[in-house]
């Protein structure tokens, strides 16, 4: 039976968009034992490094490597805030786990609401040039220390679902070593960790976990440390029903943290119970945000047609997220669906302009 978990927000840190001013001031004012400088962004900004545990399981993880995937910075802040109200289980996870957490590898993209770094680089594929300073932070690190494992904690879109039907709130990943994704030990050892998430999250989260492609990136970071001989895990936070703001998914994504480094504390590099992984669903992307059906254009001929929309994240003039709606695929849709979807039979497109314009602000209203 699985045993419920005490999860506890951090008050501190409410919303997505996570200032990285905000989060160094926090964790040196409540954290300045465990946290030290690792490196330097490429604008100069401070990498901090919090280090728990002295077991002989040794695990690195590292959040936003994409300045705009927070829920892994916000899941490891729970886990603080619930080792605080709970310190039994820290203190038994102490015994057996030394992690090294990187908070915000990319904070210049992280205060700016963007993927990349400040020099327009996606630090995760760029394992082999090793351009960006964030990515030489990174190696450095990991070339230090002997880690049994190391997390590599990411969000996905809200495009992807289990089945077609369920979205994909969690996704994970064993990383492929070769193009031909050969389940060698390694990826048996990541494996068997995600198996052990699984199994506790499944009954909690039915139909909303699934395994991210695992097609060989030559040049992306997992792929490549596992390559190197480091079983790895990547972790994909994605979306809840009704919940843009990501808060059950960074409820789900916290549990699932403290899940792996449980499992991986228990495991110690052994693959017991790997093949539950393939138990798992692979991600299907199946679904946009918003589908207006049998739209009727301002044409002169008769034309009809659907109308997809995806939510773009904008960060405000006051560093709050809004969510803007853009057109992103225009046709006959029925091969996908959305997470919303309204009927405009019979009902009339209002625009300046006489059709939808893809990339572009939906601006239009159906009335």
């Amino acid at each position: 039976m699985t045993v419920q978990f005490p999860y506890f927000k951090n008050v501190n840190f409410p919303e997505r968009y996570i200032s990285p001013e905000k989060l160094f001031a926090y964790l040196h004012g409540n954290y300045s034992d465990y946290i030290f400088e690792v490196g330097k962004s490429s604008l100069g900004k401070p990498i901090y490094m919090m280090r728990i545990g002295n077991g002989p399981t040794k695990v690195a993880a590292w959040s936003q490597m994409h300045g705009n995937e927070s829920t892994a910075t916000l899941a490891m802040l729970d886990l603080l805030a619930i080792f605080q109200k709970h310190p039994e289980l820290k203190a038994r996870l102490s015994e057996t786990i030394s992690l090294d957490f990187i908070f915000m590898l990319n904070p210049d993209g992280s205060e700016q609401w963007t993927r990349r770094n400040a020099y327009d680089i996606d630090i995760n594929r760029d394992f082999l040039r090793n351009s960006s300073a964030e990515m030489q932070v990174l190696k450095s690190i990991v070339e230090k220390v002997d880690y049994d494992y190391l997390l590599n904690l990411h969000d996905q879109r809200t495009i992807f679902t289990t089945d077609g039907v369920h979205p994909a709130t969690l996704s994970f990943l064993a990383p492929s070593e070769n193009p031909e994704r050969t389940i060698t030990e390694n990826r048996k050892k990541s494996m068997a960790v995600i198996a052990g998430i699984y199994l506790q999250l499944k009954q909690n989260l039915p139909h909303r976990i699934a395994r991210y492609s695992d097609e060989f990136y030559p040049t992306s970071t997992g792929d490549n440390f596992m390559k190197a001989g480091i079983p790895t895990i990547l972790f994909e936070g994605g979306f809840f029903e009704d919940d843009l703001n990501r808060e059950k998914t960074r409820e789900f994504y916290t549990q699932a943290l403290y899940y792996a480094l449980k499992a991986m504390s228990v495991l110690k590099g052994d693959t017991y119970s790997f093949e539950t992984y393939f138990d798992i669903p692979v991600n299907v992307e199946s679904h946009f945000d918003l589908i207006y059906r049998n739209v009727k254009l301002n044409t002169d001929f008769e034309c009809i047609l659907d109308i997809a929309v995806q939510y773009r994240e904008v960060l405000d003039e006051n560093l709050e997220l809004t969510y803007q709606p853009y057109v992103v695929e225009v046709g006959d849709l029925n091969h996908k669906k959305g997470w919303t979807e309204i009927d405009c039979t019979d009902r009339k497109f209002i625009s300046v302009k006489k059709f939808p314009k893809l990339e572009a602000l939906a601006d239009f209203k159906i009335e």
